[in-house]
């Protein structure tokens, strides 16, 4: 439950930020008529992300078992991408993710047209929601207990929303620095055992014949059926008998990864250094 309900907590609170600045600078400029479009936008997106869910979902199941594990893989990869261009993108940004936003949204309205601010948030959560897609196909595909890890991803979703629309009426304030550096750290766990469970079912499609002798005996550790080893299985992708394949991709990319979104931020220039924890008054 935890890694996809942190999935679904942040790439909601992601794209509820975006809506959320771009709804109140819109109401800030008399610019109330653009609301409607906004949100048909945001829907047409969800239905989108949520049709792709579902096409990739009925493509996996409609493959013999080999053609699974390989897009299995290929799902896999591309979430460890994913997280990997996220954490890093927001490690840099996120102090300057809100003033970024509205200059942006500025920029739009000086060329005369609310499309383009509506445009920001049916891509912001077109974008959003085809990452989180793919992380909860990828998540899923390891998953024991498919309700549990579904309740999770709702749950951080239901989370993410009402902390956006707190943030957008001004009740909330949040540190997004820090916020985005913890559950950067989590996703950052999350990818390895997402790798971990890529050279697995790389060599349950024939992709991958090397490094394949048992690295460890864990099965002491992660019972098999046990609630301690639904958490290590699902959060760290802990295998109760690895290979050495994956636990060599669990370890490269982890350790470098950890220590990245743990070093400290360089201190940010003077004009940074008033910055305040976001937050978006109607």
């Amino acid at each position: 439950m935890l890694p996809t309900l942190i999935i679904g907590l942040r790439e909601g609170l992601e794209a509820s930020l975006i809506i959320g600045i771009i709804a109140a600078f819109l109401i800030q400029r008399g610019e109330r008529t653009a609301l409607r479009p906004m949100w048909y936008g945001v829907g047409l997106a969800v239905a989108l992300c949520a049709g792709v869910a579902a096409i990739l979902e009925a493509v996996d199941r409609s493959l013999p078992h080999e053609q699974q594990e390989r897009l299995t893989t290929v799902l896999a990869l591309l979430a460890v991408a994913g997280v990997t261009y996220m954490v890093v993108w927001m490690k840099r940004h996120s102090r300057e993710l809100k003033g970024s936003l509205v200059r942006s949204a500025e920029g739009a309205l000086k060329l005369g047209s609310t499309r383009a601010l509506v445009g920001m948030a049916f891509f912001a959560v077109l974008r959003e929601g085809l990452e989180t897609a793919v992380f909860l196909l990828a998540v899923f595909g390891n998953s024991t207990d498919p309700a549990v890890t579904g309740t999770g991803a709702v749950l951080g979703l239901a989370v993410s929303i009402g902390l956006g629309f707190a943030i957008y009426k001004g009740g909330v304030r949040i540190n997004l620095s820090r916020f985005f550096r913890f559950t950067g750290f989590v996703l950052v766990l999350v990818a390895a055992g997402l790798l971990a469970s890529a050279a697995h079912t790389a060599h349950e499609a024939g992709w991958m014949d090397v490094l394949q002798a048992q690295a460890f005996d864990l099965r002491w550790l992660v019972a098999p059926g046990s609630v301690r080893a639904a958490l290590l299985t699902g959060m760290l992708g802990l295998q109760p008998v690895p290979t050495v394949g994956e636990t060599l991709a669990w370890l490269v990319y982890a350790v470098p990864m950890a220590l990245y979104m743990l070093w400290p931020a360089r201190r940010p220039a003077q004009t940074e250094r008033r910055t305040e924890p976001v937050t978006v008054a109607s």
